[in-house]
């Protein structure tokens, strides 16, 4: 199973902006799909934003579509998500989730889907 690494959580201040690193333990150029989801306390895990194994596709969830971007620096192993426009509702744990396909060009947020996950970082929003 890919082993993953989120680092990058912390406190910030609505209107700040941070950026959250996944580490993975293995190449995934071509091999992996990366997603990033969300938990707040009492809501359900929820997805955020997805690239494809090529990098040439992204998906967001409406609630951060032109605030957070997702990226990939293959080269590293590694994927970032760089949240931007910070209000309070985006406090969660983050967790950066993997699978792995021969689709290059497309990407899913379907929670079921992913089968590698990290074991989350603390964003919280607050001033």
């Amino acid at each position: 199973q890919l082993q993953l690494v989120e680092s990058g959580g912390g406190l910030v201040q609505p209107g700040g902006s941070l950026r959250l690193s996944c580490a993975a333990s293995e190449l995934i150029l071509n091999y992996y799909a990366i997603g990033w989801f969300r938990q707040a306390p009492g809501k359900e895990r929820e997805g955020v934003s997805c690239i494809s194994s090529s990098g040439g596709s992204t998906n967001y969830a409406d609630s951060v579509k032109g605030r957070f971007t997702i990226s990939r620096d293959n080269a590293k192993n590694t994927v970032y998500l760089q949240m931007n426009s910070l209000v309070a509702e985006d406090t969660a744990i983050y967790y950066c989730a993997a699978y792995q396909t021969l689709v290059r060009d497309m990407c899913v947020i379907t929670t079921s889907r992913f089968r590698s996950w990290g074991q989350g970082t603390q964003v919280t929003v607050s001033s």
